[in-house]
C-alpha cells in the first residue's frame, strides 16, 4: 500500500545550519496497517509526514502509494488520496464556513466529476448520519460555522473530513495533543472506530507512549532521522512502556528525550 525507498531529506544543505532530517528511510505498510510513531525531539516524525504528504520534495528516494509513484506529485494532487490531521484543531478547516460546507469540500475529494458544490438534501442527510456516529450532537449543527466549535468538536469534524471520502492513507500528526485529556480520549476512540470500520491504512504520530502500544498493530520509533525500531505482532503485545524505553536506549545508546512525551 505505502512504500518508502531510501528516502532522504536535508534542510539547509551546505550551510552551518545543515540538518539531516531523514536518512535512508525504508518503510513498507500493507493495506489496513495502523502504525503508531514515536520519537524524541527532532527525530524526524513530522518531516516524514511532510515528505509523504508532499509539503516539500525529498532529496532522494521514492514514495509509492498503492502502486503509484507519488514522489514528484504536488501536495494538492496527493491530497486526493491522503487524509491528514494536524495537532492544531484550527488547521485543515475553513472557520468562516459551516460544518456542512466544510464536509462538502472534503467530500469533493472522493467524488467523480459531476458533483457540484451545491449541497442537496441527500448530501445533507449523509453528512448528518456520519456526524451522528461521533456522538457529539453535531448532526444538529450543520449550519454552525466551524470557528464556533470547541477544539475537540473541531478536531472530530476534521477527522470526519479526512475520512468522509475514504483515503488510501490517513496521517495523524499528534491530532489529540492540543486537547484536554477527556476530549483527547474521545477523539482517539473515534479515530480507532473509523479506521477499523473502513480499514484505512493509517500512520499516527503520538506523544503518548502507552497509546503507541495499544493503538493499531505496529509501532515505529525514530531517532535522528532514522527508524530504529519497528515492532509488531506478538513482540509488540508483550511490551510495556519501560520495555520500550529500554529498547530505545539499547538501539540509540542514549536516554529518550522528549519533554512533551507522556510515559503513561
Amino acid at each position: 500500500m505505502l512504500e518508502l525507498k531510501k528516502v532522504c531529506k536535508t534542510f539547509f544543505p551546505n550551510t552551518p545550519n545543515e540538518r539531516k532530517a531523514l536518512i535512508d528511510i525504508d518503510l513498507k505498510l500493507e493495506k489496513g496497517d495502523f502504525v503508531t510513531i514515536i520519537g524524541g525531539n527532532g527525530a524526524g516524525k513530522s518531516t516524514l509526514f511532510n515528505s509523504i504528504a508532499g509539503s516539500f520534495l525529498i532529496d532522494s528516494g521514492n514514495i509509492i502509494l498503492d502502486g503509484q509513484n507519488i514522489t514528484f506529485l504536488k501536495d494538492y494532487q496527493r491530497a486526493r488520496s491522503i487524509g491528514r490531521l494536524h495537532q492544531d484543531p484550527l488547521k485543515g478547516t475553513a472557520p468562516n464556513m459551516t460544518i456542512e460546507e466544510n464536509l462538502a469540500m472534503a467530500y469533493l475529494r472522493g467524488v467523480k466529476k459531476g458533483f457540484s458544490f451545491g449541497i442537496g438534501q441527500k448530501d445533507r442527510d449523509y453528512f448528518r448520519d456520519r456526524l451522528a456516529a461521533l456522538g457529539l450532537g453535531l448532526e444538529d449543527r450543520l449550519k454552525t460555522k466551524m470557528g464556533l466549535l470547541s477544539g475537540g468538536q473541531r478536531q472530530a469534524v476534521t477527522l470526519m473530513m479526512a475520512t468522509i471520502a475514504t483515503p488510501k492513507l490517513l496521517l495523524l500528526d499528534e491530532h489529540t495533543a492540543a486537547l484536554d485529556p477527556a476530549t483527547a480520549e474521545k477523539v482517539a476512540e473515534l479515530t480507532q472506530e473509523i479506521v477499523a470500520k473502513d480499514h484505512i491504512t493509517t500512520m499516527m504520530i503520538t506523544h503518548n507512549m502507552q497509546q503507541s502500544l495499544t493503538c493499531g498493530n505496529r509501532t515505529i520509533m525514530m531517532d535522528e532521522g532514522r527508524i530504529i525500531l519497528d515492532i509488531r505482532g506478538d513482540e509488540r503485545k508483550k511490551l510495556t512502556v519501560p520495555d520500550l524505553l529500554k529498547m530505545f536506549r539499547e538501539h540509540s545508546q542514549k536516554e529518550f528525550d522528549n519533554d512533551r512525551m507522556m510515559l503513561s
